[in-house]
């Protein structure tokens, strides 16, 4: 029987026909297996969330100095004051409290009445009363001067107080600094003579009446108020003389000082360290003068003057010799003024100085 009889047979008898090439022992059912992965644990972001610092009504102090404003936004800078009390301000904290308050009753008291005095006291009147005060320290200039060993100057002294006590009407006018004459005034003092022979200045103050001073200058200034009163006497040695001198001393300084001080309220960032730091530079340069040192940060040096020659085309990249001149006059060494670091040389421009003292 063929093959093709077999297949029609087995169509017919409705038989399904077994694989020829595949054995049925290597039929093998595979059954879908459930992987069950293990659970994955969720991830957890942390959120921070950012709290404003609180504002407080009172401003938070450092030392009895009130800190600066609370920023508006973080770009604001903070500037703090001040730190600890520098060595040679032992006392900064009381020193500031006073100084507040001397600020005070000079805004509320001395400030208008300087201002009424300056209206209603003519210009030569005021210089002329200023003029017989400061010549009453003559004396005290020319006793400090011989116990300096500066012969010459004591000469001088003594020569302009009997000047302009002369002809100049007791002081009223000062002649002495007049052609014929040509003598001006140095003021010296006790305190000026103790840092001539090393006395430390100590430790600073800022006193009502006093203003800015240290130890040595209020031994000093308290010798110098007793010279006159103790060797003249009377009327110098009565209250009825010294307090309305000293009164018409005062406003007189007050007025000379009114835009210095005005300045240091409206510019200045800390009005007492500035008023400190002029104080005491300006002391500092006094003693050295009369010690022959520093003569330069004495005398105000004039401003060097800078000449700028015109750009010019480079034909090619020459560099400048060592020795060759350049366009900027550079200002010699002798010619700069001796400024610390923490003086401004503006602040230090608008400083009285006293002359040259050899």
């Amino acid at each position: 029987m063929s093959i093709t009889t077999v297949a029609a047979f087995l169509l017919l008898s409705g038989a399904q026909p077994a694989p020829a090439d595949i054995a049925p022992e290597s039929l093998v059912t595979v059954e879908p297996r459930r992987v069950e992965a293990e659970p994955v644990p969720p991830v957890v972001v942390p959120t921070v969330e950012i709290t404003p610092p609180p504002v407080s009504d009172m401003p938070a102090t450092v030392g009895d100095e009130p800190s600066a404003e609370m920023p508006s936004s973080p770009d604001d800078i903070v500037v703090t004051a001040r730190g600890e009390a520098p060595p040679g301000d032992p006392m900064q904290d009381v020193n500031i409290t006073s100084y507040r308050m001397v600020q005070s009753v000079d805004r509320a008291l001395v400030a208008p009445v300087a201002s009424g005095y300056q209206g209603i006291v003519p210009e030569p009147v005021r210089d002329g009363l200023g003029n017989a005060l400061r010549n009453l320290t003559e004396p005290v200039n020319f006793l400090n001067f011989l116990l300096q060993f500066k012969i010459g100057k004591a000469v001088e002294t003594l020569g302009r107080f009997v000047v302009n006590t002369t002809f100049g009407v007791g002081g009223l006018f000062d002649v002495a600094k007049t052609k014929p004459f040509d003598l001006p005034y140095r003021r010296n003092g006790f305190a000026n003579t103790l840092g001539f022979y090393g006395v430390e200045p100590g430790p600073y103050f800022y006193l009502p009446l006093l203003g800015p001073t240290t130890l040595r200058d209020m031994v000093g200034n308290s010798i110098d108020l007793l010279v006159v009163p103790t060797t003249a006497g009377a009327p110098f040695d009565r209250l009825a003389y010294s307090v309305p001198t000293n009164v018409i001393r005062q406003l007189n300084e007050r007025i000379e000082n009114d835009a210095e001080i005005e300045r240091l309220q409206e510019e200045s960032l800390d009005p007492y360290v500035e008023t400190r730091t002029l104080y005491l530079e300006m002391r500092q340069r006094e003693i050295d003068a009369l010690k022959g040192k520093s003569r330069d940060a004495v005398v105000a040096a004039p401003q060097a003057e800078t000449t700028v020659r015109p750009a010019e085309p480079l034909s090619g990249p020459a560099i400048p010799l060592a020795g060759e001149p350049t366009g900027t006059e550079t200002p010699k060494a002798d010619d700069m003024p001796s400024l610390s670091a923490s003086t401004n040389a503006d602040m230090l421009r608008d400083v009285p100085v006293p002359a040259t003292v050899e």
